[in-house]
């Protein structure tokens, strides 16, 4: 789960092609930390994050050791950018850490092309049966599990309550209010704020996430499923035309300041620094702004295009844990994601660091041990079930650039070197090749 950073797809692209020839599953050995002394098992689990999220890592990881005697785990962490190159070169030299920590935007780059394990082969070790169908199906790969789904996580909208009261507004009804509603308001309070250097909503424009969302409220998908409507040219054109409107109307800064905040780390940005009202973020994330930011901010739901309809939110899968498809110790690494999933050792510690868990049981259990923050992000994970869409497929093998591409076009539509209706163009045809 990731809106912030920008990757680089090109290196990870290379090394998927290297990598795609020699995957098969049971072809070789696992690289390094395949064996131990006396006889035990050592295992390599790669993860990203920041340090307060390796840290509770670890910690869990602690526990399963403990539990283990005989497994030992090195926790390999890595910021999220780097994370990809460094991954990609890993299993092109069949060296991929047992346990993977997957995202949305590759697990079909990976699990298509072999390079992780058929989760079902484990299914007397890691029991993912008491997860949500609908849910756990996020994390197949043309029919094949190859990602457990860590958590669930929504795209919604992060608001700073006290910049709004200076600003003299109320929060929205988030049940009735409309991108419009968001524009003006946002306006608004760069007009009241602005001197203080505050801004009614960091950035709109440049993010894979807020497509699917305007595609999605338009009965579209931008990698549609059979059945589905595809994304069309007007529907994109609508969105580069708002993203500029929210610029016009100083609801959004300038796009230099947007490209900036886009890209600088999470605890320096605008919307954790108190200098922005609203931020668009997957909502678990509200826990590291809230920490940050050290302010009582809220989640609301995201905008609908007209007033009353429905904003057909998403379920998304926070993360997967997956396999690699040639470790040598492929039990006690499906044994390791089940303790990180399900056992109270583990999920006590972790929480909603990682989204919302997917299997209602272990929100209970961990509900007693949440702050304020996280019980606000449990139940309004909760809240929302009777109200989301299906969600739509995982991105495709071949669109792991795809978001960084989203950002560059928006960037030139910002910048004015682009007009929306060539920037549709350009990114449909983007959509159409990262398709094929």
């Amino acid at each position: 789960m990731r809106v912030r950073r920008m990757i680089r797809p090109m290196t990870v692209m290379v090394c998927l092609v290297l990598l795609a020839a020699g995957c098969a599953p049971g072809t070789g050995g696992g690289g390094e930390g395949g064996g131990g002394e006396s006889g035990q098992v050592a295992l390599r689990m790669s993860t990203w994050g920041n340090d307060s999220r390796l840290k509770l890592t670890e910690e869990a990881v602690t526990a399963f050791q403990q539990a283990n005697p005989g497994i030992t785990v090195q926790v390999e962490n890595s910021e999220f950018g780097s994370y990809w190159d460094k991954l990609a070169t890993q299993t092109a030299g069949n060296n991929a850490p047992d346990v993977i920590q997957m995202d949305e935007s590759y697990i079909a780059a990976y699990g298509g092309r072999n390079a992780l394990l058929d989760l079902s082969t484990q299914s007397s070790v890691l029991d993912l049966s008491a997860m949500d169908a609908k849910v756990l199906d996020t994390g197949k790969v043309n029919d094949t599990l190859v990602g457990a789904p860590v958590g669930v996580a929504l795209f919604s909208v992060g608001v700073n309550p006290e910049l709004l009261q200076k600003a003299g507004l109320k929060i929205p009804d988030d049940k009735t209010w409309t991108w419009d509603d968001l524009a003006t308001m946002a306006s608004t309070v760069t007009q009241k704020l602005g001197s203080d250097g505050v801004v009614g909503m960091d950035f709109f424009g440049l993010s894979a996430a807020e497509i699917g969302v305007w595609a999605r409220q338009h009965n579209q998908e931008v990698f549609p499923l059979e059945g589905q409507t595809a994304v069309t040219e007007d529907t994109l054109v609508s969105y580069f035309e708002f993203a500029k409107k929210m610029v016009g109307m100083k609801a959004t800064p300038p796009a230099g300041s947007q490209s900036e905040d886009l890209t600088t780390a999470l605890d320096q940005s605008k919307f954790a620094t108190n200098k922005a009202a609203f931020h668009l973020q997957f909502h678990t994330q509200i826990a590291a702004f809230v920490a940050a930011s050290g302010t009582d901010l809220k989640l609301l739901r995201l905008p609908a295009q007209k007033s009353g309809d429905s904003p057909r939110m998403v379920n998304k899968a926070s993360m997967y844990w997956s396999l690699a498809a040639r470790g040598e110790h492929t039990e006690e690494a499906a044994k390791l994601v089940d303790f990180l999933m399900t056992d109270p050792a583990a999920v006590k510690v972790l929480k909603v660091e990682r989204g919302v868990p997917a299997i209602a049981e272990v929100q209970s259990v961990i509900e007693p041990e949440l702050d304020a923050t996280g019980k606000m992000s449990l139940t309004f994970a909760q809240d929302m079930q009777d109200e989301v869409v299906p969600p739509p497929q995982v991105t495709p093998q071949n669109a792991s650039g795809y978001s960084a591409e989203v950002t560059r076009i928006g960037t030139d539509v910002l910048f004015d070197r682009k007009s929306p209706a060539d920037a549709a163009q350009d990114l449909l045809a983007v959509i159409k090749e990262s398709s094929g």
